[in-house]
């Protein structure tokens, strides 16, 4: 039995947790399944499975065998249909990550219609504002909004994020509106690190009087924070003044939530880019989620670094 056989009927059984059910959908005899699981633990070196008079469970070393054979078995398909023109016919599991804004945003709302378009793709999202690591974490993309330390990995850059500066009607009420950077000394920065115990930036912008030079101003706050989410709720909550991606907080300050602060001020723009491994060939389900993903996410972006124009 070849080994495209052999993962196959594993996967059959792993699912089933039953030989003679896998033996029964597959229309084979349950010695051919049996032989099958046995050759591939001789193979491995490692027992795939519990047997119990009942039913089979996998063992740790199986379930991880199991969702590389899905792959693996997804990806022999897949190249067997190369040259099919039906698009709809993707299959397999997909693992991406991306920022939890940007996930709640952008991509969920957008997803049950591509997912309608591909009913056999199996998609695993994370959305954490962690640095991920691609490879030993098994991710197939990233979408990742900052600077990139990294450059192992294929960076396929997007545009930026607009940044813009707000507080809530509450904190305005409580503590002004400030129209200058000397006022920043009275007022409060809500900090946001990505490792709680990193020192916070304080406020950023772009100097008009030095051709956008990034300068920063330290400033008070009580709170920090290492979630986008977090950070917006905060916001909310009138703690304090944050500088969040426009396209995040659009809706808030159009319905009064927020409340915009100095726009001639704003921080410099955040790159967007799409990392994935540096990998020759890449499965036609990524590349088709890939560019999906650039389509529904490139639109909030800008071409420059240069700030968003004042609205006020």
């Amino acid at each position: 039995m070849n080994p495209i056989e052999a993962m196959q009927i594993y996967v059959r059984v792993a699912e089933l947790s039953s030989f003679t059910q896998a033996a029964q959908s597959m229309g084979l005899p349950r010695a051919n399944i049996s032989t099958a699981i046995q050759q591939l633990e001789s193979e491995l070196g490692t027992r795939l499975l519990h047997r119990t008079t009942r039913r089979v469970h996998m063992t740790q070393d199986g379930q991880v065998f199991y969702e590389r054979c899905k792959d693996l078995l997804a990806d022999t398909e897949e190249l067997l249909g190369l040259f099919r023109n039906d698009q709809t016919a993707l299959q397999g599991r997909l693992r991406v990550d991306m920022p939890s804004a940007v996930a709640r945003d952008v991509v969920l709302p957008h997803l049950p219609e591509f997912m309608q378009t591909y009913p056999e793709l199996a998609i695993e999202l994370s959305s954490t504002d962690r640095r991920v690591d691609l490879v030993r974490e098994g991710f197939d993309c990233v979408l990742r909004v900052g600077l990139l330390d990294d450059a192992s990995h294929i960076a396929r850059p997007l545009g930026y994020y607009p940044l813009v500066n707000c507080a809530s009607p509450a904190y305005c009420k409580a503590f002004g509106q400030p129209q200058q950077l000397g006022e920043l000394a009275n007022h409060r920065l809500i900090h946001y690190v990505s490792t709680l115990g990193a020192r916070p930036g304080g406020f950023e912008y772009l100097d008009p009087e030095a051709s956008g030079t990034v300068r920063y101003i330290a400033m008070p706050g009580a709170l920090t924070v290492n979630n986008s989410d977090a950070y917006y709720a905060a916001c909310l909550a009138g703690l304090g003044i944050i500088q969040a991606p426009a396209a995040s907080v659009r809706m808030a300050l159009g319905s009064g939530q927020l409340v915009e602060l100095m726009p001639q001020y704003r921080a410099a723009p955040l790159p967007v880019s799409l990392i994935y491994a540096n990998r020759r060939h890449q499965p036609r389900r990524v590349r088709v989620f890939m560019d999906w993903l650039v389509s529904i996410v490139q639109p909030r972006l800008v071409a420059s670094t240069r700030p968003l124009a004042s609205s006020s």
